[in-house]
């Protein structure tokens, strides 16, 4: 007995890797960055309809409104839809631009932060959205030409961008949670996003009515850099044994290939494939589907004005809090498999409603459908950080943010592409075909689990009387 306990007698055992519960939240930051994030999106994207739309005289520029679909009656108006394209084709050329450059730094600052702590690779990114937004800010009061947007995500990018500040929460999570309680606890973090996304919604689309575009993204920049001295002065590490790493090397690269060529157990290879495969096609189809939901609305027949646009991003992100109360409903009598399942139902139907919404009562009847859409994320995350071992939580999570960054990559790519080429037979069609695409995720988790389920019971048939939770 005497040889188990700890050195110091004063100081518990603390595992590898793990923290003491007395350690700072991460929700703050998270809570900050997706305030700053959710006031941009929106608002970027309806600065360049009314900038473009100006431009070619399709926006009377000392209009205090968007002139939105223009002629009601006018089902084809050929200049709309060559506004509409413009600003499609601008967000894809600034999202490809931040996303393709995010991809391949959280690749690198991701598994770092398993030797140097969590705090750097959370600091980075959150200075460079305070950056970004700096220079959207910049680009408003001088009118610059959009292209400088570009140059914003760009650097926004190279420091990690969003992409990384997500990765490193959920590590942060993984290092502070048990297995039994992950993924309730990943769901709530997921919560905390869609708390501030609907914050940013509506406040945005308000004050953007009231007062324009300046201080909206005054509080943006404010809140980017308030996240950044959050991670600098107050969060504490959640990395317990920290070591000196070099930045640029390859072995970051060589722990996310190891993770996969050599798991614990031989059977957590494929599981992690198809859990992977899963996450990605759900999250392209989420990313792709936001992108689209501003432009969308602002065009024929629905013709949104911005405070209607904030209140359609807030029903969207309220998603995230109905999927969280749903989630521990469900858990209570399902496992966490068929909660997913019961959730990517939930996304299916309320994109075909989506795709076919030609009125506001429709479109918001869309976004009420969508409640559990969220709940199918937060468990394939857990069960990803349960198929290898407490040291390479890190890897893991490195990885999911490559995915997460080239999901990001695909949806703008794909989406903002097909969007403009299909308007001219069906507006709402991107929004069909992610329902579609998520037929595939919803096949792979219900072959894994009912395959688990006969593995279990051909070798524990007692298990089938009283089935484990996850």
């Amino acid at each position: 007995m005497a040889a188990m306990a700890a050195p110091p007698p004063a100081e518990p055992a603390v595992p590898p890797g793990r923290c003491r519960p007395s350690l700072l939240a991460v929700e703050p930051l998270l809570f900050l960055a997706t305030v700053s994030v959710g006031l941009q999106g929106p608002l970027a994207t309806q600065y360049l309809w009314d900038r473009l739309g100006a431009e070619h005289g399709y926006i009377d520029r000392n209009s205090t409104e968007s002139a939105g679909c223009g002629n009601g009656n006018a089902t084809a108006d050929p200049l709309r839809q060559e506004v509409e394209a413009l600003v499609s084709h601008w967000n894809l050329y600034i999202n490809l631009g931040g996303f393709f450059v995010s991809l391949f730094s959280v690749t690198l600052f991701g598994p770092w932060s398993d030797s140097v702590g969590r705090r750097p690779a959370l600091i980075l990114p959150a200075a460079g959205i305070a950056l970004q937004t700096a220079i959207y800010l910049l680009v408003m009061y001088l009118e610059l030409h959009v292209a400088f947007f570009l140059l914003g995500r760009i650097l926004s990018g190279l420091s990690g961008d969003y992409n990384l500040i997500l990765a490193s929460c959920f590590s942060y999570v993984a290092d502070t949670s048990e297995r039994r309680a992950r993924t309730f606890r990943v769901a709530i973090l997921e919560a905390c996003l869609g708390t501030a996304g609907m914050v940013a919604s509506i406040g945005g689309g308000q004050w953007r009515k009231a007062q324009g575009y300046i201080n909206p993204f005054w509080l943006a920049f404010a809140a980017s850099l308030a996240a950044t001295l959050y991670a600098a002065f107050f969060l504490r590490e959640s990395v317990k044994q920290k070591k000196e790493a070099k930045l640029f090397t390859l072995s970051h690269y060589k722990a996310v290939y190891r993770l996969y060529a050599a798991p614990e157990h031989p059977s957590s290879r494929w599981k992690l494939a198809l859990y992977s495969l899963a996450f990605f096609l759900i999250v392209t189809v989420h990313f792709g589907s936001k992108d689209l939901y501003v432009l969308y609305e602002l065009g024929f027949p629905l013709c949104w004005a911005s405070d209607l646009i904030g209140y359609g991003s807030a029903a969207s992100y309220l998603a995230y809090l109905s999927s969280l109360a749903g989630l521990r409903l469900l858990q209570l009598c399902l496992e966490d498999t068929w909660v997913a399942e019961i959730g990517l139902i939930s996304n299916i139907a309320g994109l075909v409603v989506i795709s076919l919404a030609t009125t506001t009562p429709l479109m918001f009847t869309g976004y009420g459908i969508l409640f559990l859409s969220m709940a199918p994320t937060p468990v394939i995350r857990s069960k990803l950080s349960k198929l290898v071992s407490e040291t390479e939580q890190g890897a893991l999570f490195a990885f999911v943010a490559c995915v997460q960054g080239l999901c990001s990559l695909v949806a703008t790519g794909v989406f903002n592409s097909l969007y403009p080429a299909t308007l001219h037979f069906m507006r709402g069609f991107p929004f069909l075909f992610g329902a579609v695409l998520l037929l595939i995720p919803a096949a792979i988790l219900g072959w894994i689990q009912i395959w688990d389920s006969k593995h279990d019971y051909n070798h524990f048939p007692d298990a089938a009387l009283c089935p484990a939770k996850d």
